[in-house]
């Protein structure tokens, strides 16, 4: 087995009996999980590997009885992005995983206009050395995002192995994911579902859109959304959907695409409120100014600078020991701000 906790050891291999016949990559990653089998066959490609002495470079090859891979891991290469001392709010860390509650106007991974001060730059600090490498660079695994502007929970994987295992929950939708989300007006109907898929805008590359199954784009995906309207406010706060100033949704993402719940919402009429690019920013259409409860929300509602939108639970096995986790968070102080400034109306 490979040093899971400095990963730069060589190792030797015997191919079995039980695994005649199966591809190199596909074998190595199954007897030895810190990595998965895609990096297996780049490392293979890359000269790791050798048999009999000699560099061994094809990872289709099919496995005989009784061959030895003598197998030399990559020393781990430092991070791209530096590390940065900056809070951070972890609700749960062991050696596989960490699981952070990002704030609200914190970028995940560093990009144009925002190399430094993002959470991969924090979590590189924070993790040091019991980063194992994804890909054999020491760095954080990203396996889901959440917008600069939207708070909430986050699952990233310290190891490779947790990495693959991960990236599969979130691709075949074992991810238990709920978001609070405050909007302009209330859905009819107060339950439902929204399956409608996206793409890039083609008016602005920077936006999505929904668009028609029948278009077959080849940057079309799937994307589901499922709703319950939790509180309404204004205009007869017992009522649940229609005349309702705003109102507090709570949102289950059966996928997760790029900005989905904000485009979904924005499709039925309920855009986020403080959604600067889906919606119309500030303000709620209704509000009479002089009175008190009108006035207050009028100036909450003038400070709140990002789309009322968080990530309150997170739910998944864990990728080594399957153990099931679950985390709540709740909402940031600006957002419950709001909301209760919502409920006096």
């Amino acid at each position: 087995m490979i040093d899971r906790e400095t990963r730069d050891q060589a190792a030797q291999f015997t191919v079995p009996q039980d695994y005649a016949g199966t591809r190199l990559d596909k074998w190595l990653s199954e007897i030895e999980p810190a990595f998965s089998r895609s990096r297996f066959k780049a490392l293979i490609e890359q000269g790791a590997l050798s048999r009999n002495g000699t560099p061994f470079t094809d990872p289709s090859w099919k496995v005989r009885v009784g061959e030895v891979f003598d197998f030399t891991p990559p020393p781990v290469e430092p991070a791209a992005p530096q590390a940065e001392t900056i809070a951070l709010d972890v609700r749960y860390e062991d050696d596989d995983i960490i699981v952070v509650n990002k704030p609200a106007g914190m970028v995940v991974h560093p990009a144009a206009g925002n190399w430094t001060g993002t959470l991969v730059n924090a979590l590189i600090a924070h993790c040091g050395d019991t980063l194992s490498g994804i890909g054999g660079v020491a760095r954080p695994g990203i396996v889901h995002r959440l917008d600069k502007d939207t708070s909430g929970l986050l699952v990233i994987a310290k190891r490779d192995a947790a990495h693959a295992k991960l990236s599969e929950a979130f691709s075949t939708h074992d991810i238990e994911r709920i978001y609070d989300a405050i909007a302009v007006g209330a859905p009819r109907p107060a339950v439902g579902v929204i399956d409608a898929p996206l793409a890039r805008s083609e008016g602005d590359r920077k936006k999505m859109a929904i668009v028609d199954e029948e278009d077959d784009r080849p940057d079309q995906r799937r994307a589901v959304t499922h709703y319950r309207v939790a509180e309404a406010y204004g205009r007869g706060r017992a009522k649940l959907a229609g005349d309702a100033l705003a109102s507090l949704i709570e949102c289950r993402l059966e996928t997760g695409r790029t900005h989905q719940i904000r485009v979904h919402l924005a499709s039925i009429g309920c855009p986020l409120v403080g959604d600067p690019v889906y919606g119309r920013g500030p303000g709620l259409a209704g509000l009479k100014p002089g009175e008190p409860a009108a006035d207050t929300a009028i100036e909450i509602l003038r400070n709140f600078r990002r789309q009322a939108l968080h990530a309150r639970v997170l739910g998944f096995d864990h990728p080594i020991s399957g153990e099931r986790l679950r985390f709540e968070a709740a909402p940031p102080e600006d957002f419950a701000r709001l909301k209760q400034a919502l409920e006096a109306l």
